[in-house]
């Protein structure tokens, strides 16, 4: 998120941060937005119980900041259909590994890491999809590949693919502000 915003900040995506919205209350995330004064929200299960009653939360927070696109930048609970109804096709995700593989529920952070290891794959990587109503599985905007290193642990490998990470969101999130990637002509769209 932080790079986003930097990025944005920077002149590097013509974009401004409308919104921040996280589920967990003590999240690094909701300081950094109050910082850099946008619109910051804990919304979570804790306030709303009920999933529908929070996806609407979350939908008419989007809504009342004038979001045009919704970047998932650490967000780890699945999207709520009032939410992606609202705002298909312009919802982005990130995902630390080489989609199809590695990807669906529970397949997140170290566990995708583990997961390419214990796979013996030589390289990984990360890619940037639309969100769906199924995990992983919305069209792919792109993708960038690394090698799996010899000796490389879930902490090393993640480190190297955070970096991909960041650099990666930035470009993808510029090419759609330019006009480089247009989400309306995605499949499916």
């Amino acid at each position: 998120m932080q790079s986003i915003i930097d990025a944005c900040n920077a002149g590097k995506i013509d974009a401004i941060p409308a919104v921040v919205i996280s589920n967990n209350g003590d999240s690094g995330a909701l300081d950094r937005a109050t910082t850099e004064q946008i619109p910051a929200y804990h919304l979570s299960s804790k306030q709303y119980p009920d999933p529908e009653d929070l996806d609407r939360s979350i939908r008419d927070a989007l809504l009342k900041h004038g979001v045009d696109i919704v970047v998932l930048a650490g967000y780890m609970k699945k999207i709520g259909k009032q939410t992606i109804k609202s705002f298909e096709g312009r919802i982005l995700n990130i995902h630390p590994a080489l989609l199809p593989k590695y990807g669906g529920q529970g397949m997140y952070g170290n566990n995708v890491h583990n997961a390419v290891l214990e796979s013996g794959d030589k390289e990984t990587g990360v890619t940037i999809h639309v969100v769906t109503d199924n995990y992983d599985q919305g069209p792919i905007l792109a993708q960038q590949t690394l090698p799996v290193m010899e000796g490389d642990t879930v902490e090393s490998l993640a480190r190297r693919v955070l970096v991909v990470e960041h650099q990666l969101y930035v470009d993808t999130i510029h090419r759609i502000v330019e006009g480089d990637i247009k989400l309306t002509d995605l499949p499916g769209r």
